[in-house]
């Protein structure tokens, strides 16, 4: 049972909520409350189907119940996308739960794969057609009724806006230039706006043709893996090719980057077939590293363009083109930019909040909100022990907080990895120190031990470091530009520093920090636990879940997962378990 907020006082009459919903890959919503986000969460945690793509009807529920509401106090509902194909989707769902099980390689590859990969392409260029908006409204508003929704007004907000949404109205700027880049959404894949004195005013869009989301898709399902899921895992293998000059790059012109317009030489249909052909002949190592030095390439001189153009140094960004942690890197360290801020929801699992925000922004003006990853649901003590009281193999011990974090830091400096959860779940992909599995940053063998054991992922991917905020000039060739409290951008390891990262830094030597202040004070005190054991403060962190599943979300899940991985702690809400069973 969510504990939810047990002070919640009744709603005043000047009290205005907006609820975002989206019912696309990584569905999911969230609650607004005038310049306050409340809540937001993905469905996929409740579901346990990664990536999912239903109408978020639990996400709904569950931030309902956090703010001790019902559906007749909410005025205003939000969603996004009602381009040709999402609303083809809505009308005939088994259209959508078909691509989800193909797409996720949840069946045998069909006979025409080829083929149904093309038609994708081709319809989902078409954009928002005429009746769209009406059916879509209409589909949307049967499934609220379903959860007792009556009297409220229904907003439409375009994708790449709701994107915008996100990146400006939570960024810490008053003026920015706000990009957004992604696969598709509403026939676009991407926009440049301004924003200023709270407004955001569109200056640029990238017509669908010319994705660079969809280029980097493509190429993911070219060489065996999950296109929307495995995008990350390309990327990381790109390092372990041998460097090539660009102009040695077989794709180079597969893309232009001119002034403030990208173009794509070729439609998603003919780049895909010249793609696998490329890649027939190439490694895999090599093909990745193609793809991602064309990637890199195209998206900063696209940036770098943009900041001259429109004399704006401060850029704030999301799409999920900006979960690629190395172009990032390589856009942070442009010269004509100033400061940088990257929505950390950036993939469509954000843009729920993203309608709730823009949809509030339109009526009252808010366009400043103090964002905090953990937006999700909690689990008060009796929840927590009532989950684990079943399990024989369970030793439980109560602690304070103060006594989980000075112990989870003596096990980790021992050499073990620990469960840790505490506290609500984070809103997006990563986990950010309350629903994480730590161990040592500079142990290569429990960094072995957890993948084989726990995470079972491909053994190129990086894990990825916390550490306290005073540690990253330190650690990393750091230059202060911008927000990294969510994992969101990589940096180069300092040579002095690297066997101290060892377990969280990737072949090239950078890694994904997040660095931890007070927004985390019961995290900040274990990392501080750990400072004063190994001279540093530095864990390696990463999510608590088994790979190709969604973050576990309750103490149930939790119990679970400890279980069937066999690992031997965890400190889940001031209970330190240990597992009879564990390895």
């Amino acid at each position: 049972m969510n504990a939810g907020r047990t002070d919640f006082l009744k709603k005043e009459a000047d009290l205005m909520y907006v609820l975002g919903v989206w019912d696309g890959h990584d569905a999911g919503a969230a609650l607004v409350r005038d310049n306050e986000i409340l809540y937001a969460a993905d469905e996929e945690r409740f579901t346990k189907r990664k990536h999912e793509m239903r109408f978020p009807y639990n996400a709904v529920r569950a931030a309902l119940s956090y703010e001790g509401i019902k559906p007749g106090d909410i005025e205003h509902v939000a969603f996004t996308t009602t381009e040709f194909t999402k609303t083809l989707e809505r009308v005939f769902p088994g259209m959508k739960e078909s691509y989800y099980n193909f797409r996720r390689r949840k069946i045998l590859k069909p006979r025409f794969a080829g083929f149904r990969h093309k038609l994708k392409y081709s319809m989902t260029q078409i954009g928002i057609l005429p009746l769209c908006n009406q059916i879509s409204s209409a589909v949307i508003r049967k499934q609220l009724a379903h959860l007792g929704f009556g009297t409220y007004k229904l907003h439409i907000v375009e994708h790449h806006t709701a994107h915008a949404a996100t990146a400006a109205f939570t960024s810490p700027y008053k003026k920015a230039l706000v990009v957004t880049m992604d696969g598709l959404g509403d026939g676009l894949s991407g926009s440049v706006s301004a924003f200023e004195n709270g407004e955001l005013a569109r200056h640029i869009s990238i017509k669908a043709r010319d994705s660079l989301g969809i280029f980097f898709e493509q190429a993911t399902n070219i060489i065996g893996m999950r296109e929307l899921e495995d995008e990350g895992k390309l990327m990381a293998m790109a390092d372990y090719s041998y460097p090539f000059e660009f102009e040695e790059n077989p794709l180079k012109d597969f893309f232009t980057s001119t002034g403030t317009v990208i173009k794509a030489k070729y439609g998603p249909s003919k780049q895909f077939d010249i793609l696998e052909r490329i890649a027939w002949k190439t490694p895999r190592e090599q093909f990745s590293y193609f793809v991602q030095q064309l990637f890199e390439n195209v998206m900063t001189k696209f940036i770098s363009n943009n900041i001259d153009r429109f004399g704006i140094p401060d850029v704030a960004m999301s799409g999920g083109v900006f979960s690629n942690v190395k172009a990032n890197m390589m856009v942070r360290r442009l010269d004509n930019l100033k400061h940088w801020y990257i929505f950390p929801h950036m993939g469509d699992g954000g843009v729920a909040l993203g309608a709730a925000l823009y949809a509030s922004n339109s009526i009252s003006g808010s366009s400043n909100y103090k964002f905090s990853a953990y937006l999700g649901s909690s689990y008060d003590a009796a929840d927590t022990e009532k989950a684990l009281r079943g399990e024989r193999a369970f030793v439980l011990q109560p602690e304070s907080a103060h006594e989980h974090a000075s112990h989870a830091a003596e096990l980790i400096d021992a050499g073990n990895y620990i469960l840790w959860f505490q506290g609500r779940m984070e809103f997006g992909p990563r986990a950010l120190g309350n629903r994480s599995i730590l161990a040592s940053s500079g142990s290569e063998s429990v960094k072995e031990k957890l993948n084989l054991y726990v995470k079972k992922r491909e053994w190129f991917q990086p894990f990825a470091p916390s550490m306290l905020e005073e540690e990253a000039s330190k650690v990393l060739d750091y230059d202060n530009k911008g927000n990294d409290k969510f994992m969101t951008m990589a940096y180069a390891v300092r040579e002095n520093m690297r066997q101290i990262t060892a377990s969280t830094m990737h072949i090239d030597g950078s890694a994904r920090p997040q660095l931890v202040g007070d927004e985390n004070p019961m995290y900040k005190e274990l990392l501080s636990s750990l400072k004063k054991r190994s001279g540093y403060g530095i864990a390696l962190n990463t999510s608590f879940n088994i790979h190709g599943m969604p973050i576990v979300m309750s103490p149930q899940d939790a119990a679970e997962m400890m279980k069937i991985t066999r690992t031997k702690y965890m400190f889940i809400n001031g209970i330190f378990v240990t597992n009879r069973a564990g390895v």
